[in-house]
């Protein structure tokens, strides 16, 4: 069957994203996140997400340094936690030595800051200083994360450069149609976390029923049905076996009636 999804995306400023990628929150920073990411470019993915929360930076530099693979071939995101607001340069260079890779794909402000009365300044000055990183080509793309349609609108006010990802929480039990399609609209790439329900509904009976009509896994339709909507999709797992699974789901294709029942879920 041919390929209905891209395996890339082509951001806002023209660099390319993979289209799918191992997300590393929750995986303890050594072993577990070391061996994590070395499975998951061993089975062909080229996007790791990471972040300042996740305490485990520093381990996924080191597994992709270890890889051999050329670093122009992984695309590595790491994001700016809201704690570090007031001092985002300082921030900034602790992830940048952290991974130790010459440059970071993709750097994202974790959570909005909230809109509160004479904040304004303060949202801006953080996204200054987000444009000044790709000024500088220390970042090659720049965005947010679970930015809904307002506080993205802000951002495309107060900033020159308009975000390149908007990563939020999204499978068919929170499907954002209304943000998605605003995203589109504004040429910003939509990125998923949690495609997976974090496990909590592999088992819906829905899910099981589409995963046995295709002979697939539970979670494969799950990614599938984020793939097809576009977005950027970042299962996690640090087991060997599902991360080599999650990336088997370009060659199969569900049904517009298929896609229709999941979108349905929410």
């Amino acid at each position: 069957m041919p390929e209905r999804v891209a395996r890339i995306v082509t951001l806002n400023n023209g660099v390319v994203m993979p289209a799918l990628g191992l997300g590393v929150w929750g995986m303890r920073e050594g072993e577990e996140t070391e061996r994590a990411v070395s499975w998951a470019l061993e089975a062909g993915y080229r996007l790791i997400d990471t972040a300042k929360l996740y305490g485990n930076e520093a381990s996924v530099g080191k597994a992709v340094r270890a890889s051999r693979i050329p670093r122009e071939e992984i695309f590595v995101t790491t994001k700016l936690w809201p704690t570090d607001f007031t001092h985002v340069e300082a921030a900034f260079e602790r992830s940048f030595k952290k991974l130790d890779l010459g440059y970071i794909d993709l750097y994202l402000i974790h959570f909005p800051l909230a809109f509160v009365p004479g904040f304004g300044a303060v949202r801006s000055k953080i996204w200054q200083m987000f444009e000044k990183f790709y000024a500088q080509k220390r970042v090659r793309a720049i965005g947010v994360s679970n930015y809904g349609i307002r506080q993205l609108e802000e951002v495309m006010t107060r900033g020159t450069i308009p975000p390149a990802v908007n990563q939020i929480k999204f499978n068919p039990f929170v499907y954002k149609r209304d943000l998605l399609e605003f995203c589109r609209s504004k040429n910003i790439a939509v990125e998923a976390y949690s495609p997976l329900t974090r496990g909590h509904r592999l088992g819906h009976r829905a899910i099981q029923k589409l995963a046995a009509a295709h002979g697939r896994s539970p979670a494969q339709i799950l990614i599938r049905w984020a793939l097809q909507h576009g977005t950027i999709v970042i299962p996690k797992s640090s087991n060997k076996e599902r991360i080599a699974a999650n990336a088997h789901v370009f060659d199969f294709e569900l049904t517009q009636e298929e896609m229709t029942s999941l979108d349905g879920l929410s």
